[in-house]
């Protein structure tokens, strides 16, 4: 076997077992879908076999105000806010069957994520999961 070939097979190998490896607990940066700007710092943990994800900090000029809310969250610290809850694992890298809160407008989704180590897609949806959107996460 060539070296080239063997370096390939090692590679996605090591690519593979990574993303076995995937656990969606540490701190993650947001980024807002239709600008493409860093939103805030969400905190994930594993809660009694779920995972759950709160507000650590809102990027931009506001601090920790969400100035941006509607309802009841409108120019309210958020800081520790739920905002991700009830997530289990799917197998490997998937995982589902929580809820996910746009604090910005206090509307819930159901929610899956897809965890590729360094970043993560979270897609937030209603219904069936093709009527939804998606946003990618950054690992911190």
């Amino acid at each position: 076997m060539k070296l080239f070939t063997k370096l390939a097979l090692v590679a996605t190998s090591l690519s593979l077992s990574l993303n076995a490896l995937a656990d969606p607990v540490g701190t993650w940066r947001t980024i807002d879908d239709k600008t493409g700007k860093p939103k805030s710092l969400v905190k994930i943990t594993l809660e009694s076999g779920k995972y759950v994800g709160r507000i650590q900090k809102l990027l931009g000029e506001s601090g920790n105000v969400c100035v941006n809310c509607e309802g009841s969250l409108k120019d309210k610290d958020i800081s520790g806010k739920t905002i991700l809850w009830g997530v289990v694992s799917e197998g490997g890298n998937k995982y589902g069957g929580g809820k996910i809160m746009d604090p910005k407008n206090d509307s819930t989704y159901s929610v899956s994520l897809t965890d590729n180590g360094s970043s993560m897609v979270v897609r937030g949806y209603k219904g069936i999961s093709a009527l939804g959107r998606n946003q990618t996460w950054q690992r911190q």
